[in-house]
């Protein structure tokens, strides 16, 4: 799956940018490091939520590397730094106050990247009402409340939006109730996002990865690397600014040898 198990959720220990680094789009800064639609010199400031392992750790050091001052909104602060806030994504209320104060001092937010996840598994008639209602919380509740909160900064920027699919939105699996049913969900998010919010200069990307190694021991070749993940958002956000990526599905370059093939794939749908 995509995404590291568990529920990643905040606070602005920051990760400072290299100058100079040009990532284009509405809210991304120029050669000369302007960002934002006021065209004020400043720093370009994203936001990243799970930032502190796997695929978020790898977007959060890219954006980095583009020359961004990244802030974070984690359940745990990172290891190689401190966040000053950190609140639990499966309280809505929580997320959205920690959203705000991570951004407090900020005169505008260039990217938001929603990476936090909670994937509780379990089929069914056997999956428990607390990973159910996580799932809801981080997935889809935590993420709109943070968007609501900082969309007022994503708007004086003429920032972008991020959001992190999955496969499981559109492939659904046995045991995967909860966790393909909020990845899927994310898609009308992002599409109500693109309709109501590129009047007011926000675009919003839906990226739907497939296997990803996220973990340190995962040396699998049928899975993509978190690096390569983070350089597909890298991407997005670089698209020229009179244009967003709606949508962008990305799969392992490899392929491994499926159960069945042909037509026998009917039989197993």
């Amino acid at each position: 799956m995509p995404e590291a198990p568990g529920a990643d959720g905040s606070g602005p220990g920051a990760d400072g940018g290299a100058p100079g680094a040009d990532m284009g789009g509405p809210g991304a800064a120029g050669r000369d490091g302007v960002s934002g639609r006021r065209g004020s010199a400043r720093q370009r400031l994203a936001l990243v939520t799970g930032s502190n392992r796997g695929t978020g750790r790898a977007v959060r050091q890219r954006l980095v590397a583009d020359g961004f001052t990244v802030r974070c909104l984690n359940r745990s602060s990172c290891a190689d730094h401190t966040d000053p806030v950190v609140a639990d994504l499966a309280d809505g209320g929580a997320a959205s106050e920690a959203a705000r104060a991570v951004l407090a001092d900020a005169p505008a937010l260039d990217l938001l990247v929603l990476n936090a996840v909670a994937r509780g598994l379990g089929r069914v008639d056997e999956l428990s009402p607390e990973d159910w209602d996580e799932a809801l919380a981080v997935n889809l509740t935590a993420t709109v409340r943070i968007i609501q909160a900082a969309l007022p900064l994503l708007r004086a920027a003429g920032g972008h939006i991020v959001l992190m699919g999955s496969h499981a939105g559109d492939r659904p699996f046995e045991g995967g109730l909860a966790y393909c049913a909020t990845k899927a969900a994310l898609r009308s998010v992002a599409e109500v996002l693109l309709l109501e919010e590129r009047p007011n200069g926000v675009r919003t990307t839906l990226v739907n990865p497939g296997a990803i190694r996220n973990f340190d021991d995962d040396f699998s070749e049928y899975k993509m690397s978190v690096e390569s993940v983070a350089s597909v958002v890298s991407w997005v956000v670089a698209a020229p600014a009179d244009t967003v990526l709606g949508e962008v599905e990305l799969r392992p370059a490899r392929l491994a040898a499926p159960p069945s093939v042909g037509l026998d794939r009917l039989q197993h749908v």
